[in-house]
């Protein structure tokens, strides 16, 4: 009896691994085809002078007409794309549309030019129905190799990370597997064993091993369908920064309390006008309850809020001191720049990056006024005076920099062609440092 229930128990391991390895097969049967290499020609001025760079990612198409989604960070600021078909001929690609704020980017390919009609396609899933423990393939080209696929198991499906640095997410939650991420893989799909696309590969954590992060496809199904309607992704905000409730609960000694905390309000924003102050706590939107005991339950609030018509009247139920009150708060359009435009001044050897609402939190600065300096180049005029990476000029001569616009339009009018010293006032915190830009000698 023993013996034969041994067999058994032999004979079904070895079936079910026969099962998965023709489920895998069939699922990259599926998405194979649709898989693409990316090859952007990027023209960056961190080092305080252009630099064309080329660099490699991974991309799905969805589209039997050319369109392919990727990572914003694989796509953005590039002058030229190159993309490699399954086929491996190589096609150029124009960028449709870019959202930072999700990190994933729209392409076309230029089917016409090369002699196409149609190209191969993948199927969007539904990242709703992904649950913990599932098996799931990672397609890509990791360190600019050939197309490859790997195998893991969803580890999370609602990874949170605070909106800093480059794990941006304040509308969506992650997805964690341990299927290998490499760079190269950025903007490749996630992939489940019916071959359906139910994620994104976006980020890996260096230090981890197979610490992998994709974004849901359920994310960029609104991005996409932003995108190719309206040519960008139109979001609403109010300007206050939401904070979970679990710990509060535990001051006002109520388990029972529902809601999101207001933590912040940034200043002169719809939210200050309406009256919105730290310390409230929302529990309804316009009748829709909201409430955010944890940290991982905030995107799904803020995603509300977005997705409600930029200028329409909001009502949000409050909580404050145990008071119940209502608010009407006007919403306004969320500014899609993240790192905002850049300019580079070859005379003074510089590059500067216009200040954006993100830059503002970031470094926790005041107003959007003056230029962020991003570059410096070695052996400049900018270097000799003491201009570093990181700096705000707010004023040149004693003259307030208002924005990039008006800085550039004087740097071309007048700065690059007078050859006179300009004295630049350089703010970094609090502290105000002068640097004397000297022109040439007649």
């Amino acid at each position: 009896m023993k013996k034969f229930l041994f067999l058994f128990l032999i004979s079904a391991v070895l079936f079910a691994g026969d099962n998965l390895e023709q489920k895998i097969l069939k699922a990259r049967a599926k998405v194979f085809p649709a898989l693409v290499h990316i090859q952007p020609i990027k023209e960056l001025v961190d080092s305080g002078e252009p630099l064309k760079v080329q660099v490699t990612g991974s991309g799905v198409i969805f589209r039997s007409d050319g369109y392919v989604l990727t990572n914003n960070h694989v796509a953005e600021k590039a002058k030229f794309v190159l993309v490699t078909l399954s086929s491996k001929k190589e096609v150029e690609a124009e960028v449709v549309g870019l959202d930072p704020w999700t990190d994933l980017a729209v392409l076309k390919l230029k089917l016409k030019e090369a002699g196409l009609e149609s190209v191969p396609s993948a199927e969007l899933g539904d990242s709703d129905k992904l649950e913990v423990g599932q098996i799931v393939l990672a397609l890509g080209s990791p360190l600019g190799l050939a197309r490859s696929i790997s195998m893991g198991v969803v580890s999370s499906v609602d990874r949170y990370f605070e909106d800093l640095g480059e794990m941006t997410s304040p509308f969506n939650l992650w997805i964690q597997t341990d299927a290998a991420i490499n760079p190269g893989n950025s903007g490749g799909p996630l992939v489940d064993l019916e071959g359906k696309v139910i994620g994104i590969n976006s980020r890996a954590i260096t230090f981890g091993e197979n610490l992998g992060f994709a974004i849901p496809i359920n994310t960029a199904k609104y991005v996409i369908e932003q995108i190719l309607t309206k040519g960008e992704v139109e979001r609403a905000r109010i300007g206050v920064e939401w904070q979970e409730i679990k710990e509060y609960r535990r001051y006002l000694n109520r388990p029972d309390l529902e809601g999101a905390l207001i933590a912040s309000v940034e200043p002169n924003s719809p939210a200050q006008r309406a009256g919105l102050k730290p310390g409230y706590i929302v529990t309804a939107v316009n009748n829709h309850p909201v409430s955010a005991i944890y940290k991982e339950e905030l995107p799904k609030i803020r995603l509300l809020i977005s997705k409600l018509p930029v200028g329409e009247k909001v009502t949000f139920e409050l909580l404050d001191e145990h008071l119940s009150k209502k608010k009407k708060v006007i919403l306004v359009e969320r500014q899609g720049k993240f790192t905002g435009n850049e300019y580079y001044c070859s005379e003074w050897g510089i590059s500067v990056k216009e200040i954006t609402p993100r830059i503002v939190k970031n470094f926790q600065l005041s107003s959007q006024e003056g230029v962020l300096i991003s570059g410096v180049r070695l052996g400049s005029v900018a270097e000799e005076a003491g201009v570093f990476n990181g700096a705000i000029i707010i004023k040149i001569d004693g003259q307030p920099v208002k924005n990039l616009a008006t800085f550039k339009k004087r740097y071309e009018n007048e700065y690059r062609k007078d050859q006179k010293d300009h004295l630049l006032i350089l703010k970094i915190g609090d502290i105000n440092r002068f640097a004397l830009i000297k022109g040439k000698k007649k």
